[in-house]
């Protein structure tokens, strides 16, 4: 088993880029691969410890594949730190997700994830960076 470590600077300061993660309405409208959406109501999120993160991903070319999210926070640290749990099979996921100041506004993210097998977490990564590309487009305002 390995963990997933991936980091990304957005042109975004830190409390845009944490407010993408917890607000309900930006949620939907980034997360998920290219080619996924998330559909505005199945998004429930209480961002703090012991509080939910329930959404689910749709396939855009077949509405009948769907992911499922169904995470617990453990800690929450507005505009620094997220950390969830999701039950996985016989494992919990895990991940933790950073928020750092870059110099001139721009924001460090620094996600840590798993346990994965070495395909999972080559697909998880690849699912992140495509989930980034639509999330520098809801940060930039388009």
């Amino acid at each position: 088993m390995t963990e997933l470590v991936l980091s990304r600077v957005f042109d975004a300061p830190r409390p845009m880029v944490f407010r993408a993660f917890v607000d309900p309405e930006q949620l939907a409208a980034w997360f998920g691969p290219v080619g996924w959406h998330v559909p505005r109501e199945s998004v429930e999120i209480e961002p703090k410890p012991g509080g939910v993160q329930r959404f689910t991903m749709v396939n855009d070319d077949d509405p009948s594949m769907t992911s499922p999210v169904n995470a617990t926070f453990v800690e929450v640290v507005e505009n620094e730190l997220i950390i969830g749990e999701e039950p996985f099979g016989d494992l919990v996921m895990r991940v933790r997700i950073e928020f750092h100041d870059e110099e001139g506004g721009r924001t460090l993210l620094k996600i840590t994830q798993g346990p994965y097998s070495t395909e999972m977490e080559s697909n998880a990564r690849e699912g992140w960076n495509s989930s980034f590309t639509k999330l520098d487009a809801v940060l930039a305002g388009s």
